[in-house]
């Protein structure tokens, strides 16, 4: 009998923003820079990576059913570098930064947006798949897909921190209409290229450049419209 070819899945890409900040940018340079888009009483608290996942989320209008694919390698590195270094009196609140996800949460809590689920994932190499593949299976009509790093400091002669700042926000559905791109998935038996980082994935997304490759049993294509 013939085999039947397996069905592609797609998913289309609506409300987009990038964060790219000017290499060197601070946390402090990013307050000032963004600073009509937050409430006084939370900016100061907010990390860079906050900062920036808010700004790229910023008219994105997510609903309590909506669900976020969140993506980080390394996370909230320079709120983990002073926490550390705030050793041996270890502050609390650098610890509750420093945490994976804090950056979508510092942007969730501080305006007190519910979302049905949020899935928190960290990884490496094939860390943007993992992220695709949970937006792909997620039941919510609407998911926001996001991602990002923040410039670490000392950590980064460790390979522990990322010597990039950026940030991404994707609202992602099953219509076709008004979208502004998609990503495609469709199985194949072939072996896996190397996945795209989050930061290529975000400078496509920039650019709204083509990605092609294989990983995780099948093909993936980003395109545009």
């Amino acid at each position: 009998m013939p085999r039947c070819c397996s069905p592609m899945i797609e998913r289309f890409i609506h409300h987009l923003r990038v964060e790219l900040p000017a290499p060197g940018e601070t946390v402090a340079g990013a307050r000032i820079r963004l600073a009509d888009k937050f409430p006084r009483t939370a900016l100061r608290r907010m990390t860079h990576l906050g900062l920036l996942v808010g700004s790229a989320l910023d008219g994105s209008m997510l609903e309590p059913e909506d669900a976020m694919v969140y993506a980080s390698t390394y996370s909230e590195t320079h709120a983990l570098e002073d926490y550390l270094m705030s050793f041996p009196q270890p502050s609390p609140s650098l610890f509750q930064a420093s945490i994976h996800p804090s950056g979508a949460q510092q942007v969730l809590i501080g305006r007190q947006q519910p979302i049905a689920r949020l899935w928190p994932l960290a990884g490496q190499t094939r860390l943007l798949e993992q992220a695709l593949l949970t937006v792909l299976v997620e039941p919510a009509r609407r998911v926001a897909l996001v991602g990002g790093e923040e410039c670490g400091g000392w950590m980064i002669q460790y390979n522990m921190a990322s010597p990039r700042s950026f940030a991404f926000a994707a609202v992602v559905t099953r219509e076709a209409a008004g979208a502004a791109g998609r990503i495609t998935f469709t199985p194949a038996m072939q072996a896996d290229d190397a996945c795209p980082s989050l930061e290529e994935f975000t400078q496509a997304l920039a650019e709204r450049g083509s990605l092609t490759w294989h990983g995780g049993g099948g093909l993936w294509r980003l395109e545009w419209s």
